[in-house]
């Protein structure tokens, strides 16, 4: 921590850190505020009794202004990620709270203790650093077979190919396990079954040290074991962290929507339907596209070919009544998944890879990432 006073003019804060800056004149609410950086694992700077060093009121990534001290900053420069942070409850603030609120600019309002625990997670979000939320795509099958973690899978390998961060979560436990279409099945990590039990807030970079990896890929699969339920808050748990270290999330859906399909589905910026060019497929799509879409505000229809049934992208997409992300043609040279062969997307000049170096290409460009 590095922490001034009007005795002790401001220093430098040590290289490299990128905390919260708190100022306050009032000792017990700068003990209330070290107290929740330490919970969350975040170093601060702090300025008491003394305005802050212009250097650290434009770099930190948020601030934290008690009520009291908030004349000090008024002629500082308007900044996102100010916080004015008051004790009490809101009951206890005045017209003058919200008038020095407005004077320096402020997002929030906080007032301890009743705010601990938002903080906390905002302070948690500094610490463990990213560059914001993952793009999370959400892949499903229109039928059984339709060849949903497939696309999953080469999505995921595709992106990881340029050094992007990508993390694949199976959420279908009746799946066979997308670790093993990756070739990681003997790979040491966690898989879901250590995980069912998680609540509260997971660490992003716990999470993936912990997972199997391949490179820039950490896939969260299932063992072989007895097949199992994931409760609705640890997939909140799972899929928050897996969001949080940023670069992209692909998660692997069953078609069928419970309360965990749910909780997931909430998390999720893109679906993918994945849809055969058959009659029946895109009949069975249409009841999924049904179950689905009131849950996802951007759910695209993926063609698979081959199309010789006279059924093209846009027919089909039509017919489901949802926007075509695109045609994904048939690829012979495709390893059967559970028959060793590479992983899907592995090969840079077939379908799958096009397509998905295309797809991410747009998606990604369009959540203010870039893929090498």
């Amino acid at each position: 921590m590095v922490r001034t006073s009007a005795s002790d003019r401001p220093r430098e804060a040590a290289e490299g850190i990128r905390g919260p800056l708190i100022v306050t004149e009032d000792e017990s609410l700068l003990d209330d505020l070290l107290r929740l950086c330490a919970a969350a694992g975040a170093e601060p700077e702090v300025a008491f009794t003394a305005p802050p060093r212009n250097a650290s009121w434009e770099n930190a990534p948020l601030v934290l202004v008690g009520v009291e001290a908030s004349g000090r900053v008024q002629g500082a420069a308007r900044r996102k990620g100010v916080l004015l942070v008051g004790s009490g409850g809101v009951d206890s603030a005045d017209s003058e709270t919200w008038r020095r609120a407005v004077a320096v600019g402020a997002d929030h309002v906080l007032f301890l203790p009743a705010a601990e625990a938002w903080l906390v997670d905002r302070l948690a979000d500094l610490a463990e650093g990213g560059s914001g939320p993952a793009l999370t795509i959400g892949v499903v099958g229109g039928r059984g077979g339709a060849g949903a973690s497939t696309l999953a899978c080469g999505l995921a390998v595709t992106a990881a190919r340029t050094g992007l961060r990508v993390m694949l979560v199976d959420g279908d436990p009746l799946g066979g396990g997308l670790d093993i279409m990756l070739g990681a099945e003997r790979t040491g990590g966690l898989r879901w079954p250590d995980l069912a039990d998680s609540r509260g807030r997971v660490n992003s970079g716990v999470l993936e040290e912990s997972l199997p990896r391949l490179g820039s890929l950490s896939v969260l699969s299932w063992d072989r074991g007895q097949s199992m339920l994931i409760p609705p808050q640890a997939m909140r748990s799972v899929m928050g962290a897996a969001r949080r270290g940023g670069g992209l999330v692909v998660v692997d859906l069953p078609r069928k929507v419970d309360d965990t399909v749910t909780e997931t589905l909430g998390q999720i910026d893109v679906g993918l339907l994945v849809v055969p060019a058959e009659l029946r497929a895109v009949a069975a799509a249409c009841q999924v596209a049904a179950a689905f879409a009131p849950a996802l505000d951007d759910l695209r229809v993926v063609a698979r070919g081959p199309f010789s049934s006279g059924l093209d992208g846009g027919e089909i997409a039509r017919l489901i009544g949802l926007p075509l992300a695109g045609e994904l043609r048939p690829e012979p040279g495709l390893a059967d998944p559970m028959s060793g062969g590479a992983p899907p997307g592995s090969s840079t000049r077939g379908p799958l890879a096009r397509f998905s170096g295309a797809f991410l290409g747009q998606a990604l460009a369009a959540a203010g990432c870039v893929m090498a």
